[in-house]
């Protein structure tokens, strides 16, 4: 998928297939209303590009399912959690340009960056719960889950909260969450970035 329609158009074929619960219409032409099927994932790692956002939660969506889908497992609670724990990431980039030499020729060059410009400074997991939950009610796995989804990346981890592993030791879809992103950002998305090109 190269280009910007062919990305949100997987991505809202597997919400409208899988996610049915109420409020969910609502959720998909909020999104549609923001800048998440163009937004970048990352400031210059995985997905500093744009439409990184939306390829890298459709990526998420097919390791979690394809890799960690079991009998019991909720399709609709996969799909939720996959395509939306990073939904925090909407409205949350800024495009910016700077002065770059050409090393071939020698010249300046304006060339785009992104930086963060977060207007409701919420959290990570904290905030992508928080918008879905404008729109539509996550089960406390779901919660947890997106909440959690970063794992020993996350700030309260780092600061010395030790509530991921009480998350990830009750509820199953956390752990598997958070694996399917390190495996979609580490080893599908490597070399998406626009500002690192083939590091």
């Amino acid at each position: 998928m190269e280009n910007r329609e062919a990305y949100r158009q997987e991505f809202c074929r597997i919400f409208k297939e899988k996610v049915t619960r109420e409020g969910s219409d609502r959720l998909l032409n909020w999104l549609s209303g923001t800048d998440f099927f163009t937004a970048p994932a990352s400031t210059k790692y995985h997905g500093a590009c744009e439409c990184g956002l939306v390829m890298h939660s459709i990526n998420v969506y097919q390791v979690l399912r394809g890799k960690y889908f079991e009998e019991g497992d909720n399709e609709e609670s996969f799909a939720l959690c996959a395509l939306l724990h990073d939904v925090c990431k909407a409205q949350f980039y800024k495009v910016s340009s700077r002065n770059v030499k050409n090393e071939e020729t020698g010249a300046w060059e304006k060339q785009p960056y992104y930086s963060v410009e977060d207007m409701f400074p919420y959290g990570h997991g904290e905030k992508s719960v928080y918008l879905i939950e404008r729109f539509v009610r996550l089960k406390p796995a779901e919660a947890m889950a997106i909440r959690w989804h970063m794992g020993g990346f996350d700030d309260a981890t780092k600061g010395g909260s030790f509530a991921v592993s009480t998350a990830f030791d009750r509820y199953p879809l956390a752990v598997k969450l958070h694996l399917s992103d390190l495996e979609a950002t580490y080893l599908l998305e490597h070399g998406t970035s626009a500002v690192r090109r083939g590091s």
